[in-house]
């Protein structure tokens, strides 16, 4: 699981080569955000910025907001995972949307340890490598969509979803967040979507235990 998600997402960084590329930034600039930033949704937020017309504390702005989500991810990965030395400054750095959602969906302690620092690893590698095909290319590529670039990542995410919905509470905040996303995409700016449906999934995750705590205390209350 943990190769076919790193070979499906770091064949999608072609396509952030390409663009930043064509955003006006030198092939050295490129990748220099995906060797150090490494998460693609606070690049091409970052680079979707510039290519606007932007200035770069703007740019920087947007992507740190979007990077907001990888610190959540890291509080989950350091409980689960909990490195050691070293470990921890790697997995920092790898610590995204594929590795974390790899790691999560494996049951044993080795294989959610095996999950993640595979995604991690073969990501940072592929990306960075693909990244400097598509700067190195540029507008050669042409169109990434063309290619299906574009839902790669996207197929890659649900095939880790779709093993988790095998009861009615995850099918019903996966249905749910889908629509609050599809609402908001219209609405605010590209990348925020996202994080407005983790707000829900957090705010699901905080409210279900408390009525489940509620209604097995009002049952062992009953005569």
């Amino acid at each position: 699981m943990g190769l076919s998600i790193a070979t499906a997402t770091g064949l999608y960084g072609v396509s952030f080569g390409a663009l930043a590329v064509a955003a006006g930034l030198t092939v050295g600039q490129t990748m220099a955000l995906s060797l150090l930033m490494f998460t693609g949704g606070s690049q091409f937020a970052f680079i979707g910025v510039i290519a606007g017309g932007g200035v770069p504390s703007a740019a920087l702005g947007a992507a740190a907001l979007l990077g907001v989500r990888n610190a959540v991810y890291a509080m989950q990965m350091n409980h689960m995972l909990q490195p050691r030395g070293w470990h921890k400054w790697l997995a920092a750095q790898v610590t995204i949307d594929e590795s974390t959602a790899t790691a999560a969906g494996q049951t044993a302690l080795d294989e959610q340890r095996r999950g993640f620092w595979v995604a991690g690893l073969g990501i940072f590698v592929l990306w960075n490598l693909f990244t400097f095909v598509g700067a190195w290319l540029g507008d050669a590529l042409g169109d990434p969509r063309r290619w299906g670039l574009d839902g790669a990542a996207v197929a890659a995410f649900l095939g880790l979803l779709w093993p988790r919905l095998r009861q009615r509470e995850p099918v019903a905040l996966a249905v749910l967040s889908g629509v609050v996303t599809a609402l908001a995409l219209p609405q605010l700016p590209p990348g925020l979507p996202i994080l407005v449906a983790a707000a829900v999934g957090a705010a699901w995750g905080w409210w279900m235990p408390d009525r489940a705590a509620a209604s097995a205390g009002a049952e062992g209350a009953a005569p």
